[in-house]
């Protein structure tokens, strides 16, 4: 009866043990990146730290770049998700959207600090193709985002215009140097772990130097 569950078809064709297995190599690969604060691994050390067969990085994503555009997919869909509920909310004023959404950003670049950084990784090392659909995919949609959040800010009279692609890059920016920055905290701040705490004061400190930029006086 345990063989069966473990072999049991999810309805996509996949089982339960195969989505097991890809789902550890992903996180183990995440795992790999936040310690090492990098955005490469070796496949034998993916192997080492996973318990499994490196082949099955060609099973499962057909190469290591492959795994690393799911490992993308899996992380990113937060932000954009989140964002898009946003949006949905009409009895959220653009004020508190906004400050919500720079704080979800923070968390989300604190679990996953490689984000960005493999998000230009795959964008500069894939087929035209291929970086237009990552493109497409994640960065079309927030661009359009802001927009939408900064423009109902500006109508409402509590944001002044601002450019909604310059705020892609502020927000991304501030979120993604931080948390990837962790050398610098070991050498010049004798810091060098990541705590919820400094996470916390990260958050609130970057959420109201990011409003008072776009706030209107």
């Amino acid at each position: 009866m345990k063989e069966q569950t473990k072999l049991a078809d999810n309805g996509d064709g996949v089982t339960t043990e195969q989505a097991g297995a890809r789902e550890l190599l992903l996180e183990t690969a995440s795992q790999i990146m936040r310690e090492g604060d990098q955005v490469d691994i070796s496949l034998s050390e993916l192997s080492l730290r996973s318990g499994l067969n490196s082949a099955l990085v060609k099973y499962y994503f057909g190469n290591k770049a492959g795994m690393l555009g799911e490992l993308l997919d899996r992380d990113m869909v937060a932000i954009i998700k989140s964002v898009g509920a946003l949006l949905a909310k009409d009895h959220m004023s653009p004020e508190a959207k906004l400050r919500q959404h720079i704080a979800r950003c923070v968390d989300t670049y604190y679990a996953f600090p490689y984000l960005n950084r493999l998000l230009m990784r795959l964008v500069r090392d894939s087929d035209p193709a291929e970086a237009k659909r990552i493109a497409d995919k994640y960065l079309a949609p927030l661009n359009k985002a802001y927009d939408r959040l900064i423009s109902d800010g500006v109508k409402a009279g509590v944001f002044r215009p601002i450019d909604p692609q310059l705020f892609y890059f502020t927000v991304t920016g501030a979120a993604d140097r931080f948390f990837s920055a962790r050398l610098v905290l070991r050498h010049c701040f004798d810091q060098d772990t990541l705590t919820e705490e400094l996470r916390d004061r990260y958050r609130e400190h970057t959420v109201d130097f990011i409003m008072a930029g776009i706030l209107a006086r």
